[in-house]
């Protein structure tokens, strides 16, 4: 059965997370529902990488095994039936044995920060209202680069065998005097991880931790030191990162 990726983006203000759940609703569900429809059987997709409630993404993955061949404008027709958050961008054909998870070799995240109200931002970035030192965040996102083990950055009850990441981009971007973008790129993100980055590096920025306090934090392997407070509307998936040439031949939007 011809195995296929689809690539997507989303707001996901609206929804209950991208991956499917008993109940909410979820970015996971609407492709599924969608794609159920086009080939009039039920289609259970496979997630690369799930985001929490809230979370959008400029690029995100899924894959399924079709039971049919696709129609040629099978992306304009996800899109008809697709709610207006989420967008179809490409669809591969891949290798039958082909995963959207376990393939990606790397991920990269955005978080955006406007200290100015700003009412054409309010769903896409968190208004931070304070004073803060940017050579401090510099600073800070320079030294994660030197760390491995993260377990002060995932939320508790989190089911993995290892807290150990490979942070190979951690950057902050000024966009304007009042924005704010904080880059991460890793091979793999810990549950509340990027959040929890952003969180802890705004308390350096403000001068309520040190930089040697942050350091500890992190040395501490101990999630009450860190902060998980910024919300989701701040937060986007920006890329999955799959081996060059991976993903090849992306069928024709109509």
């Amino acid at each position: 059965m011809p195995r296929y990726f689809i690539e997507v983006a989303y707001k996901g203000g609206s929804f209950h997370g991208f991956q499917i759940q008993e109940n909410g609703k979820t970015i996971q569900g609407e492709l599924n529902h969608a794609l159920s429809i086009l080939v009039k059987q039920t289609v259970e997709t496979t997630t690369s990488s799930r985001t929490d409630a809230g979370v959008h993404a400029y690029q995100n993955f899924l894959h399924w095994d079709s039971p049919i061949d696709l129609p040629r404008n099978v992306i304009y027709s996800l899109n008809s039936i697709l709610p207006k958050e989420i967008a179809v961008l490409n669809i591969y054909p891949v290798s039958p044995n082909a995963h959207s998870r376990f393939d990606a070799i790397g991920r990269k995240y955005a978080y955006h920060i406007t200290s100015f109200k700003n009412p054409f931002l309010s769903e896409s970035s968190y208004h931070f209202p304070f004073k803060i030192e940017l050579d401090k965040l510099h600073e800070t996102a320079e030294l994660l680069k030197q760390f491995e083990d993260f377990s002060s950055f995932s939320k508790r009850h989190t089911d993995v065998n290892t807290f150990n990441c490979t942070i190979s981009e951690s950057y902050w971007e000024q966009l304007s005097t009042h924005q704010l973008i904080y880059h991460v790129k890793s091979n793999r993100f810990l549950r509340g991880m990027v959040k929890a980055m952003v969180g802890t590096q705004l308390l350096v920025g403000r001068g309520k931790l040190s930089l040697e306090e942050f350091k500890e934090v992190l040395l501490a392997k101990d999630c009450t030191k860190a902060d998980f407070s910024p919300p989701s509307m701040g937060l986007f998936l920006e890329n999955v990162i799959y081996p060059a040439d991976f993903l090849q031949n992306p069928l024709p939007y109509k």
